[in-house]
C-alpha cells in the first residue's frame, strides 16, 4: 500500500467504524468489539506511516481544490506523526476504558456515545495529517462538532449549559478570529501550505504578523490561552472517558498541536522571534500557566481540579513555541505527549473512583488509597509525572522548555516554569497524603479493597506505565520532534 493510499485509510478507518458502531446498536457486544477493533486498526496504520516520516519523508496526497491553489490535502510531518500517534494509541486505552465505565455505570445512549469518539477520532487524524491551514480548519471544526453531544451526554440541564458554553467559546474563537487570520494569509501569501520556516516572513510586514498573530492565538480557543479557557471546566459535566478524550486524546491537544503549527510553519520560529510584537504571547502562555495552577489550588471536585490544571499545562506548550527557540519549541512538542500520558492516566483515575467509590471530591478521599491501592498507585504516577518529578516523561519536556527558556535569555520565564511544578505539587501531593495519610479524625472511606472493574483498571495501567515508560525511552519523541527545532 502506497503511502497516500495509507494516510487515506487512517482517516477513513475511523468514519468506517462510526458506521458500524450504528449499524450493530442491537448487539451490545458486538458494538464494543468493533470500538477496539475499529481503534487498534487506526494505530496500526499511524504506526506504519511512522518510519517513512522519521526517515524525513513527507508523504502527501491532495484530494480536490477548494479554489484554484487551494487543496483539501494531507501531508506528514514530525509534528503531525506525533500528534496522530498518540491519538490514535490512547483511543485504544479509551475505548477500553469506556466500555468498563459505561457497564459499570449504566450510561445510557451507548451508540451515540461510540459513534461519537469514532468521529472525533475522524476529525483528530484530519487535524494531524492537514497539509494546509484550510484543510485543518475544517478538521478542527468537525472536531467541535463532534464532541459536542458527548459534552451534553447526560441530557440535564447542567450538561445542555456546559455544551452552549463549548459551542459558543469553540466556535466563536475559530469562526470570527482564526477563519479570518487564514482567509487574510491566503490574501498575503498567496498560499496556506505548512512550510518549512513559514511562510509570512517574505509575504508581510511586522506590524500585519501581529494582528496575525493575536487573531490565531486567540482564534485557537481549544489552546484554552485565558480569558478563553471557561469551556474546558464547564465541559467536566461529561462522562469521565469523554474528559480523557477532552484533555488527552483529541480536543485540547488538536488546540495547542494547532499554535506549534501556526507559529513553526505560518510563522517561522525565525521569523517570531524577530518581531517585536510577540512578546506578549509569552507574557500571556506564562501568566495562564501561573493563574490556573492557582485556581487549581482552591477546587475540591477533582475532575474540575484536573480540568484547571490542564488550563495551565496548555500553555506549556504555547510558550514553548512562543520562546522561538529550538529547545523550546522541541519542549513544546515533547509536552504534548508527555502531558496527554500523565492526564489521561489522572482523568482515568478520577473515573475509577467514582465508579468504585462514588467519590468527586477531594476532600472525600481519605484512606481511598488503601480502599483502591492500584488506583491511587496510578495516579501517584500521573501527578508525579506531571510534577516532572524523574522517573516520569514530562522531565524531558520541561527540561527542554528550561533550556528554550534560557536560550532566548528569558529569567522570569524560568522562574515561571520552575515555580508552576512547585504549584503542581501543591495541588497533586495533597490528595495522596489524603489517599495514604488521613488526617486523624478524619472520616475515610469504607474499608476494605474494591478497585473498578478490570476494563477501567487495565486502560489506567497502560497510561500510567506509559507516563513512565517515556521517560526511560525518550528517543521515541527525540526522534520525531528535533526536526521541529531546526526549522528555519
Amino acid at each position: 500500500m502506497s503511502h497516500a493510499a495509507q494516510i487515506l485509510a487512517a482517516l477513513a478507518v475511523p468514519i468506517a467504524g462510526a458506521f458500524l458502531i450504528w449499524a450493530t446498536a442491537r448487539r451490545p457486544l458486538l458494538q464494543e468489539a468493533v470500538s477496539v477493533v475499529t481503534a487498534v486498526a487506526l494505530f496500526g496504520l499511524v504506526l506504519s506511516l511512522a518510519p517513512a516520516v522519521a526517515a524525513g519523508g513527507t508523504p502527501r496526497v491532495a484530494l480536490f481544490d477548494i479554489v484554484p491553489g487551494l487543496p483539501v490535502a494531507f501531508t506528514l510531518e514530525p509534528l503531525g506523526m506525533l500528534f496522530a500517534l498518540i491519538a490514535s494509541f490512547l483511543w485504544i486505552a479509551t475505548t477500553v476504558y469506556s466500555i468498563g465505565y459505561v457497564r459499570a455505570n449504566d450510561e445510557g445512549h451507548r451508540t451515540r456515545y461510540y459513534v461519537c469518539f469514532a468521529a472525533a477520532l475522524a476529525s483528530a487524524i484530519g487535524v494531524a495529517f492537514a497539509g494546509n491551514m484550510f484543510t485543518l480548519f475544517l478538521f478542527y471544526e468537525a472536531l467541535t462538532l463532534s464532541t459536542y453531544p458527548l459534552v451534553t451526554h447526560s441530557g440535564t440541564e447542567e450538561a445542555r449549559r456546559a455544551g452552549r458554553t463549548y459551542l459558543g467559546i469553540l466556535l466563536t474563537t475559530s469562526i470570527v478570529l482564526q477563519l479570518f487570520a487564514i482567509l487574510w494569509t491566503w490574501v498575503e501569501a498567496g498560499t496556506l501550505d505548512f512550510r518549512m520556516g513559514g511562510i509570512l516572513a517574505d509575504a508581510v510586514s511586522e506590524r500585519t504578523a501581529a494582528v496575525l498573530l493575536v487573531l490565531y492565538m486567540f482564534g485557537i480557543g481549544k489552546a484554552a490561552l485565558m480569558p478563553l479557557h471557561a469551556w474546558l471546566p464547564a465541559a467536566m459535566v461529561a462522562p469521565t472517558p469523554v474528559s480523557a478524550l477532552l484533555h488527552a486524546v483529541a480536543v485540547v491537544k488538536a488546540g495547542v498541536f494547532t499554535v506549534l503549527k501556526v507559529l513553526v510553519y505560518i510563522f517561522g520560529i525565525d521569523f517570531l522571534g524577530a518581531m517585536a510584537g510577540s512578546e506578549w504571547l509569552i507574557a500571556v502562555a506564562a501568566a495562564t500557566i501561573v493563574i490556573a495552577s492557582l485556581i487549581a489550588l482552591r477546587q475540591d471536585d477533582l475532575k474540575r481540579r484536573l480540568a484547571y490544571s490542564t488550563v495551565s499545562q496548555l500553555s506549556y506548550v504555547v510558550l514553548g513555541g512562543a520562546l522561538a527557540t529550538s529547545a523550546g519549541v522541541v519542549g513544546g512538542a515533547m509536552h504534548i505527549a508527555t502531558h496527554a500520558f500523565g492526564k489521561i492516566t489522572l482523568f482515568f483515575c478520577a473515573g475509577a473512583i467514582y465508579t468504585a467509590a462514588h467519590k468527586r471530591l477531594v476532600s472525600e478521599l481519605d484512606g481511598i488509597g488503601y480502599r483502591m491501592p492500584v488506583t491511587m498507585g496510578a495516579f501517584a504516577v500521573g501527578a508525579l509525572g506531571l510534577i516532572g518529578l524523574p522517573p516520569f516523561a514530562a522531565l524531558w519536556s520541561k527540561w527542554y522548555l528550561v533550556a528554550g527558556a534560557d536560550d532566548g535569555s528569558h529569567v522570569a520565564v524560568i522562574a515561571v516554569l520552575l515555580g508552576s511544578s512547585l504549584l503542581n505539587a501543591l495541588y497533586f501531593v495533597p490528595i495522596l497524603v489524603r489517599a495514604f495519610f488521613p488526617a486523624p479524625g478524619s472520616v475515610p472511606v469504607a474499608a476494605g479493597r474494591a478497585e473498578a472493574p478490570w476494563p477501567i483498571l487495565a486502560a489506567t495501567l497502560v497510561a500510567a506505565l506509559g507516563t513512565a515508560a517515556l521517560f526511560f525511552y525518550p528517543q521515541a519523541l527525540l526522534t520525531l520532534v528535533e526536526p521541529l527545532g531546526a526549522i528555519r
